[in-house]
C-alpha cells in the first residue's frame, strides 16, 4: 500500500511548516505507522533555501520534545502531483497556494491547517516570527492538535 503524502507549507518553511512536519512525524511515531505516511514540508519563498528552522522555533520545540532537521526548500510544480495533501497554514498561504495549483484536481489536494483543529479555535496558525516566545508556544499549541485532527481525520 501506497503511503498518505502530506506537505506542510508555510511562507518561509522555517516555523510553522516544519514545526507541523515535526508534530505529524512524532503522532505516527508514537502510533507505530510511520510506514503509512510520507511528510515533508516547504515553504512559498526560497528566501531560507537550504537553512534550518528558525533558532526560536527549534528551541522552543525541543522544549517539547521534538528535533526539528528539515532544511528549508520552495514549494515545486511537481508537489501538486507527488502529494495527496498540500497543507497552508494561513489565508495568504492558502490564496498563493491555490494559484500555483495547475489543475482543479491540484487545487483540491490544498487544504487549511486549521481545519482540523479539534479542541482549539482558529482560522489560521499565525507567523510566529513576531510574536515572542508566547508567539512560538501558540503555534506549536496549534499545530500539535491540528495535526492530531488530521491523522484522526486521515486513519478513517
Amino acid at each position: 500500500m501506497q503511503p498518505k503524502r502530506i506537505l506542510f507549507v508555510c511562507l518561509g518553511n522555517i516555523c510553522r511548516s516544519p514545526m507541523a512536519e515535526g508534530v505529524f512525524n512524532k503522532i505516527v511515531a508514537g502510533q507505530g505507522v510511520q510506514k503509512a505516511f510520507e511528510v515533508d514540508s516547504a515553504g512559498l519563498s526560497n528566501y531560507h533555501e537550504g537553512e534550518l528552522p528558525d533558532a526560536c522555533m527549534r528551541w522552543h520545540a525541543e522544549k517539547r520534545g521534538y528535533r526539528l532537521t528539515h532544511r528549508s526548500r520552495p514549494v515545486t510544480a511537481n508537489d501538486f502531483e507527488y502529494f495527496d495533501l498540500i497543507m497552508g497554514m494561513d489565508e495568504q498561504n492558502m490564496r498563493q497556494l491555490h494559484r500555483l495549483a495547475a489543475t482543479p484536481e491540484q487545487a483540491a489536494k490544498v487544504r487549511r491547517m486549521t481545519d482540523f483543529c479539534q479542541n482549539l479555535q482558529a482560522s489560521e496558525v499565525p507567523d510566529p516570527y513576531y510574536g515572542g516566545d508566547q508567539g512560538f508556544e501558540n503555534v506549536i499549541d496549534l499545530l500539535e492538535d491540528c495535526c492530531q485532527g488530521l491523522y484522526e481525520f486521515l486513519k478513517k
